[in-house]
């Protein structure tokens, strides 16, 4: 009974987490307790636990008395998510090429055939969580405890503000794509080298190929300062 309500649980979690990151579910969309329970078999306990795990790790927002929703994205989310993620995803990528272990790295090039079979075949869907699949394994290659966190939580919108990307809508946006596999391919050898250095540039090149096309998808028409430019609000 454990072990098929443990099943239900991780059934649960992933086709949430999926929804999440491919826009089945958006922005703060309200969570349906009562269909959720009946389609996957779960009573409200079991349920509330995944709840709360996927809340933990940046998928859903809990409000007391009033459920669970979508994590939603504001301007401030784009923006800081603009400001951070070359800086995580360079310092997750050099960190990388310091600790990976021979395992990891079959993971790694495993999940990269994925990728590719995902360009080749699959949906925009199925391309973004491959490619999240890629870049999840690098986050643990890292093997920070501080880092780790962070670089999850970026995953998490890079898939959703990106899902443009994996969608193209004209020749230049599939050559991005291709693109795109090539250098997942330098990031598996400057890994396996130890390349530090070489891996941690490799982040930013990777970064600045879909920047400007999620940029595109995200700016207000007629505003064209570049997200990640702008200061806050408040002074420092």
């Amino acid at each position: 009974m454990k072990d098929a309500s443990r099943r239900k649980k991780t059934q649960l979690y992933e086709h949430l987490k999926t929804a999440v990151m491919t826009l089945a579910l958006t922005p703060g969309e309200d969570l349906d307790e009562a269909t959720l329970s009946e389609e996957f078999d779960l009573s409200r306990t079991p349920l509330r636990e995944v709840f709360r795990l996927l809340a933990g790790e940046g998928y859903l927002e809990l409000r007391e008395n009033r459920g669970a929703r979508v994590t939603g994205m504001s301007y401030t989310t784009l923006r800081d998510f603009f400001l951070a993620a070359p800086m995580i995803y360079g310092a997750i990528l050099r960190l990388a090429a310091k600790n990976a272990t021979t395992a990891q790295l079959a993971d790694l090039k495993a999940a990269q055939e994925d990728f590719k079979t995902a360009l080749r075949s699959g949906s925009g869907a199925d391309r973004a969580m491959a490619n999240n699949l890629f870049h999840e394994i690098t986050g643990t290659m890292a093997d920070n405890t501080y880092l780790l966190p962070s670089f999850k939580r970026l995953l998490i919108d890079h898939a959703r503000i990106g899902m443009t990307f994996y969608q193209p809508q004209d020749q230049h946006m599939a050559e991005n794509l291709s693109v795109a596999s090539s250098e997942h391919d330098a990031i598996i050898a400057a890994i396996e080298a130890g390349d530090e250095a070489a891996a941690a540039q490799l982040a930013i090149d990777h970064w600045n190929l879909s920047r400007d096309q999620i940029e595109l998808f995200v700016t207000p028409a007629g505003l064209d300062v570049p997200l990640g430019s702008f200061a806050r609000k408040t002074p420092a």
